[in-house]
């Protein structure tokens, strides 16, 4: 990660910080080595005065300087991959690769992957360098809508469509899930939106009225539709308005 985001009690995301020989060397290509000579001959200010101590905290709002010379961050990335089955949204121990393996190896760092699908689940995967974004997608509080395509093993009724739409008891659970938007495309296959985030909550939802998925694809977060273009395990990145769209 290019720095830390620390997050508060209420969820609300504080200042990104990072050391200054860090801040230094991604601002302007130069190795940490030199970027640490830089800082230790008195040549790099910050806020105007000089720092001699490379593993000094740098905030967000702070100017960084070297040789009178302001110093700025490469810009954030953003982006939407359609993950294919068989790939984890996850980077730990697992025996079964990651999503970030199907971008090359130039644009992996400092990427993360904003949420999870499961490894069977397919569909919109968003990733970004910009945690305080990663953030406003996430966040239980601020509710950001996602919808998937649930394929099921058994036609579904009115009576279980409504149920989905007020809120069903998830197994070992008392709190109802959130109302969901449910249109029904065939008998055995709908789209459904939710703004929650609970474990395998769509597959539990299904079950919950008495059905079972067999197929699940996540087309639109926020805003942000998967683009029909992508085949599974393409990407791009994301344009101004789509980014835009996931506000605060």
């Amino acid at each position: 990660m290019p720095g830390r985001r620390r997050t508060s009690r209420t969820g609300r995301a504080l200042l990104l910080t990072m050391r200054l020989d860090q801040f230094v060397a991604k601002a302007t290509g130069l190795s940490r080595k030199d970027a640490k000579q830089a800082i230790s001959r008195g040549r790099v200010t910050v806020d105007d005065r000089p720092c001699r101590q490379a593993a000094s905290k740098v905030l967000e709002h702070q100017t960084v300087q070297l040789k009178d010379q302001r110093l700025t961050l490469p810009g954030q990335r953003y982006l939407m991959l359609n993950k294919p089955e068989g790939v984890v949204s996850s980077t730990g121990d697992d025996p079964h690769p990651s999503a970030l393996s199907l971008l090359p190896p130039a644009l992996r760092p400092e990427l993360h992957m904003v949420g999870r699908l499961d490894l069977d689940t397919t569909g919109l995967l968003l990733l970004t360098s910009d945690g305080q974004w990663s953030h406003r997608v996430t966040s239980p509080r601020l509710r950001c809508p996602k919808t998937y395509r649930v394929t099921l093993a058994d036609t579904i009724d009115s009576v279980a469509l409504e149920q989905l739409r007020r809120g069903v008891a998830l197994r070992n659970e008392q709190r109802l899930t959130a109302p969901a938007e449910v249109t029904l495309l065939t008998p055995r296959m709908i789209d459904l939106t939710i703004t929650e985030g609970r474990y395998h909550q769509v597959k539990r939802m299904l079950a919950a009225v008495g059905n079972r998925v067999v197929a699940l694809h996540r087309t639109r977060i926020g805003e942000i539709v998967l683009d029909p273009a992508l085949a599974p395990g393409e990407f791009r990145a994301l344009s101004d308005a789509e980014i835009h769209s996931i506000g605060g």
